[in-house]
C-alpha cells in the first residue's frame, strides 16, 4: 500500500508545510539523508497545544501534541521530496516535550509520534529516538519533534 493511500486510510490529509519562524530552513537534505527543523503542533496556522505537561496539559493532549507534530514533519517530508514512497526509513525522532518539574511521561507523549510513523510508513517508519523533557520551549508549545529520514532520488 502507497504512502499515500495509509495516510487516506488513517484520515489525515497533510497541511502545507509549516514554514520557519526565525532564520532557518524548515528541512535540509545532505545526499540521502533529510533532516526537518523542530516541528511544533500547528494546526491550521495555530498552536493547537501550548504549556506544560504535567501541568496545564495532560499525558493524552501531550500524546496528540506528538502526533500532530509529526503530520507537521510528514509535510516537510512530503515538500522535502514529493512523493512520500521515497522515504526510505525514518531513521530518528528527537523530541522535546515541555514539561512541569516531576513530570516523567515522555516516552508515553512521543508515542504520539512514533506510534503515526510506523502506521503511515509501516516497516519504513521504525526509527530510534530521543525523548527529553525540557523546561522551555518556543512559542510555549508543548512538544517540538525533529525527524531524520533516508530518502531516495527519483526515478
Amino acid at each position: 500500500m502507497s504512502t499515500a493511500a495509509r495516510l487516506s486510510e488513517l484520515g489525515i490529509t497533510l497541511p502545507e508545510a509549516p514554514a520557519a519562524v526565525a532564520a532557518y530552513e524548515p528541512w535540509v537534505r545532505v545526499g540521502n539523508l533529510l533532516i526537518t527543523s523542530g516541528q511544533l503542533p500547528w494546526q491550521d496556522g495555530q498552536l493547537a497545544y501550548a504549556g506544560k505537561l504535567g501541568a496545564e496539559l495532560d499525558e493524552q493532549q501531550g500524546y496528540q501534541a506528538a502526533r500532530l507534530c509529526a503530520i507537521n514533519a510528514i509535510a516537510q517530508l512530503q515538500a522535502a521530496v514529493g512523493d512520500l514512497d521515497r522515504v526510505k526509513q525514518i531513521v530518528r525522532l528527537e523530541g522535546n516535550v515541555h514539561s512541569a518539574p516531576g513530570f516523567r511521561g515522555h516516552p508515553q507523549v512521543l508515542n504520539g509520534a512514533s506510534d503515526l510513523f510506523n502506521q503511515v510508513f509501516a516497516d519504513r517508519g521504525r526509527h530510534t529516538r530521543t525523548a527529553l523533557g525540557i523546561n522551555e520551549m518556543p512559542l510555549d508549545a508543548a512538544v517540538q519533534l525533529s525527524v531524520f529520514a533516508e530518502v531516495q532520488e527519483a526515478s
